[in-house]
Protein backbone atom coordinates (compact mmCIF):
# COMPACT_ATOMS: atom_id res chain seq x y z
CA UNK A 1 0.00 0.00 0.00
CA UNK A 2 3.06 1.89 1.19
CA UNK A 3 4.35 1.76 -2.97
CA UNK A 4 1.21 2.61 -4.42
CA UNK A 5 0.85 5.33 -2.60
CA UNK A 6 4.90 6.93 -3.20
CA UNK A 7 3.59 5.82 -6.74
CA UNK A 8 0.30 7.87 -6.73
CA UNK A 9 1.88 10.58 -5.36
CA UNK A 10 4.74 10.51 -8.42
CA UNK A 11 2.26 10.40 -11.06
CA UNK A 12 -0.20 13.37 -10.12
CA UNK A 13 2.82 16.20 -9.08
CA UNK A 14 5.84 14.63 -10.85
CA UNK A 15 4.89 12.88 -13.71
CA UNK A 16 3.30 15.41 -15.75
CA UNK A 17 6.21 16.87 -16.30
CA UNK A 18 7.38 14.36 -19.16
CA UNK A 19 5.75 11.95 -21.58
CA UNK A 20 3.41 9.32 -20.33
CA UNK A 21 3.90 5.15 -21.48
CA UNK A 22 1.36 3.47 -19.78
CA UNK A 23 2.32 0.85 -22.07
CA UNK A 24 5.43 0.29 -19.59
CA UNK A 25 3.54 0.11 -16.50
CA UNK A 26 2.12 -2.90 -15.06
CA UNK A 27 -1.40 -3.63 -14.86
CA UNK A 28 -1.80 -2.96 -10.94
CA UNK A 29 -0.39 0.33 -11.36
CA UNK A 30 -2.57 1.60 -14.00
CA UNK A 31 -5.65 0.48 -11.61
CA UNK A 32 -4.42 2.34 -9.07
CA UNK A 33 -3.62 6.09 -10.77
CA UNK A 34 -8.02 5.61 -12.14
CA UNK A 35 -9.54 8.91 -12.12
CA UNK A 36 -5.92 10.65 -11.76
CA UNK A 37 -4.89 10.64 -14.94
CA UNK A 38 -4.26 14.56 -16.79
CA UNK A 39 -7.01 14.71 -19.38
CA UNK A 40 -4.67 15.34 -22.20
CA UNK A 41 -3.56 11.64 -21.33
CA UNK A 42 -7.22 10.59 -20.59
CA UNK A 43 -7.85 8.57 -24.10
CA UNK A 44 -4.23 6.71 -24.48
CA UNK A 45 -5.09 5.38 -20.36
CA UNK A 46 -8.35 4.02 -21.16
CA UNK A 47 -7.16 2.37 -24.34
CA UNK A 48 -4.18 1.04 -22.54
CA UNK A 49 -6.35 -0.47 -19.55
CA UNK A 50 -9.18 -1.44 -21.48
CA UNK A 51 -6.53 -3.82 -23.61
CA UNK A 52 -5.26 -5.41 -20.64
CA UNK A 53 -9.03 -6.16 -19.09
CA UNK A 54 -8.90 -10.11 -20.72
CA UNK A 55 -5.74 -10.59 -19.44
CA UNK A 56 -6.14 -9.36 -16.04
CA UNK A 57 -6.52 -11.93 -12.98
CA UNK A 58 -9.90 -12.48 -11.24
CA UNK A 59 -8.43 -10.11 -8.10
CA UNK A 60 -6.99 -7.04 -10.80
CA UNK A 61 -10.45 -6.99 -12.57
CA UNK A 62 -11.96 -6.89 -8.96
CA UNK A 63 -10.24 -3.86 -8.62
CA UNK A 64 -10.39 -2.24 -11.98
CA UNK A 65 -14.49 -2.77 -11.54
CA UNK A 66 -14.23 -1.34 -8.07
CA UNK A 67 -12.30 2.01 -9.16
CA UNK A 68 -14.13 2.01 -12.13
CA UNK A 69 -17.11 2.43 -10.43
CA UNK A 70 -15.63 5.33 -8.47
CA UNK A 71 -14.25 6.69 -11.53
CA UNK A 72 -18.01 7.39 -13.06
CA UNK A 73 -19.81 8.34 -9.79
CA UNK A 74 -17.17 10.97 -9.14
CA UNK A 75 -17.69 12.27 -12.93
CA UNK A 76 -20.96 13.16 -12.02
Amino acid sequence: MKKALVFLTFMIFINPLFAVDYSEMSTQELIVIMGYVDKKNQNEFDKELKSRVPTMSSKEKALYEKNLKKVKTNEK
